[in-house]
């Protein structure tokens, strides 16, 4: 059985070198590349032959996410994307509007391993990893839906980016070519729930994207309790890590707090959150920025979000301490918008039959 090509995972350097495999002039690289990331398929890229593109339908894999289920906010907008992958796999994206541009929050694996205890998307644990054109495809087929330009990417879906870190780096380097969708660095956002090695490996390739760490506890005992990946990578680790970043890279980190009333929301959480990013980044002059997040209301968790009242004096108390922290806006509250709850609803409604 031959192995299907995945073109939209090849940089325009590995299509050339495919299509010289074929007996076929570099120069269909660009031609396929660019029509690719327009959001055509194989078939549909007409200065090509017949018999070439009939070929191509039958030597490759087409990867491109198909909407399975579409979700609009009627309070601001957001779109909430369930996309059916080629092997019937879904994940899910979030389109999202502000006044800088618009944002898809996209997801880097089918489900996730991690296991945090707050989170839908990790209920039922990693399927497998998404590929390169699984990532890019999710931007793609949300921009030929929507008809309107995503400008900023925010790697914060089902999955944890760094667990599939050598497909991550491939999506990046795609997704910023200037043949393809060409969104710049700097507008791409990665969140990880504190993968060592990974952000490691991710200061030493010249890729500027904003990193962002998922904190949401100020000690270990009760990081570990919401998050077992703590007891693999402790905070002390985890923030050493997030020093050597700032110093190899100059690149800002921001931190994400999930607040969970009566686990982890009280002004003396506040106090031991602020104490502790200080002792580790004031001394390197790096600007320390917190975003709060409300926890989502998931069922299978039962954990509960705190008041506005709570919320705000929260982020009162670290900027008493000189902490930068914003309330992240909720947005697609009518939707679901936050990851992994879609999914999953989909999921039991197919036990059901």
């Amino acid at each position: 059985m031959t192995t299907k090509v995945d073109l939209l995972s090849l940089l325009p350097t590995e299509l050339e070198e495919f299509f010289l495999s074929t007996g076929e002039p570099k120069f269909r690289a660009k031609q396929v590349f660019q029509r690719l990331h327009r959001g055509e398929r194989v078939s549909e890229i007409t200065n090509l032959s017949k018999a070439l593109r009939e070929r191509l339908v039958s030597e490759t894999l087409d990867t491109l996410p198909v909407v399975e289920e579409k979700l609009v906010s009627k309070i601001d907008g957001t779109v909430k994307y369930l996309f059916r992958l080629h092997d019937g796999a879904c994940i899910e994206s979030v389109f999202m509007k502000y006044k800088h541009g618009n944002t898809l929050c996209i997801s880097s694996q089918v489900g996730c391993r991690m296991g945090c205890k707050f989170c839908a998307s990790t209920i039922g644990g990693r399927v497998r990893d998404l590929q390169p054109s699984e990532l890019l495809g999710q931007v793609i087929a949300a921009e030929k839906d929507s008809g309107e330009r995503i400008s900023n990417i925010v790697m914060m879906g089902i999955g944890e980016p760094l667990d599939n870190y050598d497909n991550v780096i491939k999506f990046l380097r795609l997704v910023n070519h200037p043949d393809g969708l060409n969104i710049g660095y700097r507008h791409i956002s990665l969140s990880t729930c504190g993968v060592v090695d990974g952000i490691n490996k991710l200061a030493t390739v010249d890729i500027p994207i904003t990193l962002s760490i998922s904190l949401h506890a100020a000690n270990d005992e009760r990081r570990s309790e919401i998050m077992p990946i703590n007891n693999k990578w402790n905070i002390a680790s985890l923030l050493q890590a997030c020093v050597s970043y700032y110093k190899t890279t100059g690149r800002r980190i921001s931190f994400e707090y999930t607040l969970i009333s009566g686990k982890n929301d009280s002004e003396a959480d506040a106090t031991e959150l602020a104490a502790l990013l200080n002792s580790y980044f004031r001394p390197i002059g790096a600007p320390i920025h917190v975003n709060l997040i409300r926890v989502n209301e998931v069922k299978e968790t039962g954990f509960k979000k705190g008041s506005n009242e709570s919320v705000n004096a929260f982020a009162k108390a670290l900027e008493k301490r000189g902490i930068t922290a914003t309330v992240r806006r909720k947005l697609g509250s009518d939707v679901n918008a936050a990851c992994g709850q879609l999914r999953r609803s989909n999921l039991n409604k197919k036990e059901e039959y």
